[in-house]
């Protein structure tokens, strides 16, 4: 299994053509017959789950049985097309998934896979979760405590805030040095130990997922 993730960045000028590629892109997704799983999002500005959304910046993530149909797909589809007359900036993260648990509408997108307990490099990981109308307010009080503090995590590289519902469908994409920066982040810093527990309390979420992939390349 193939993923990828493309975010894409508008000049100010073009940033309504962003907006309107959310809706006709999904045709060609949806008459693509190799790509097993698609979600076009918008981002947030901070690199994490962010109540502000970037009107410039929007992001597509696919899932493929193997990279060959992806690059299939990267060089002759009518959205790589729109992207590279328009002139886009864009960053390209390429995995394999390495691990995940729980379900993105419904489905298990990155299936069931079994992670290699002696891999050492570096890892990226997932975090979505569609929030619940009635505990939105409550979320949102939360989540800057995170998010402010994610970027000064040891081992952290790189993250993305992405969502396809502004303030109840949203997910991070982060990439790490290592799976020891993820756990001692995860389950040793403060805010992010409390903000999970309140998650599993109060019951922000009604549909999560939390994935790990192996990642194989970044290109800009």
């Amino acid at each position: 299994m193939f993923v990828a993730l493309t975010v894409v960045k508008y000049s100010k000028s073009k940033f309504f053509l962003g907006i309107l590629s959310m809706a006709i892109f999904r045709l060609p997704l949806l008459l693509n017959r190799e790509v097993t799983f698609w979600k076009l999002m918008g981002c947030g500005k901070n690199g994490t789950f962010d109540i502000n959304p970037d009107w410039q910046q929007w992001a597509l993530m696919t899932v493929w049985e193997n990279e060959a149909a992806y690059q299939n797909f990267n060089k002759n589809s009518f959205i790589s097309n729109w992207w590279k007359k328009l002139k886009v900036e864009r960053t390209d993260f390429f995995c394999i998934p390495y691990e995940s648990h729980g379900k993105w509408d419904g489905k298990e997108p990155f299936g069931n896979p079994i992670p290699d307990r002696t891999y050492t490099g570096p890892i990226a990981v997932m975090t979505r979760a569609t929030i619940r109308l009635t505990k939105a307010r409550d979320f949102w009080r939360n989540v800057p405590k995170v998010a402010g503090s994610m970027s000064d995590a040891e081992g952290f590289i790189t993250s993305v805030g992405i969502g396809e519902v502004p303030f109840i469908k949203q997910a991070t994409f982060s990439v790490w040095k290592d799976l020891d920066s993820v756990k001692k982040f995860a389950y040793r810093q403060r805010e992010h130990a409390e903000v999970v527990k309140q998650t599993r309390e109060k019951k922000w979420y009604s549909e999560e997922l939390f994935a790990r992939f192996i990642p194989i390349k970044q290109v800009k």
